[in-house]
């Protein structure tokens, strides 16, 4: 089945996509309060949602859709030769970015939008686990328990 609009109408709207949801703005924010410190959407491969170079650790909020959720993930009906290719290409490159980092030395943590849907708190509490497990044990961090 043709698709319905034209290549510049596709184009205008995939490029009006954001490139922060809102869902990345309330995790983030959950996090800063929190007392943590990062960057959002640093200019670095693969553009991670959340990145603390110092160390080495790049967090990806994935959607559902966009990358192919084997719960959630669901294929759009009409012009599904683009959609399969696009989607496929999406998940390739996830693959490819978890190894760049890997393979450097930084620490990978990607998780589903559906995670926060189910309960937000616990889902934060992950990339906050996260980030004390992969931290230097020397470093102070926000809701560590006083050392002695």
């Amino acid at each position: 089945m043709p698709d319905r609009i034209t290549k510049l109408q596709r184009s205008n709207n995939m490029r009006a996509i954001k490139s922060q949801s809102m869902l990345e703005n309330t995790v983030t924010k959950a996090l800063w309060k929190r007392g943590f410190r990062f960057r959002k959407n640093a200019k670095m491969f693969g553009k991670p949602d959340i990145s603390i170079k110092k160390y080495k650790i790049v967090i990806f909020i994935d959607s559902c859709f966009w990358h192919c959720c084997p719960i959630h993930g669901n294929m759009p009906k009409s012009n599904q030769e683009y959609w399969t290719k696009k989607l496929a290409r999406n998940v390739s490159r996830d693959r490819e970015v978890n190894q760049f980092y890997t393979e450097n030395g930084w620490k990978v943590m990607r998780i589903w939008e559906h995670e926060f849907k189910q309960n937000f708190d616990t889902a934060v509490d992950s990339i906050a686990d996260f980030i004390r497990r992969h931290r230097p044990s020397k470093e102070k961090h926000p809701e560590s328990p006083p050392e002695d």
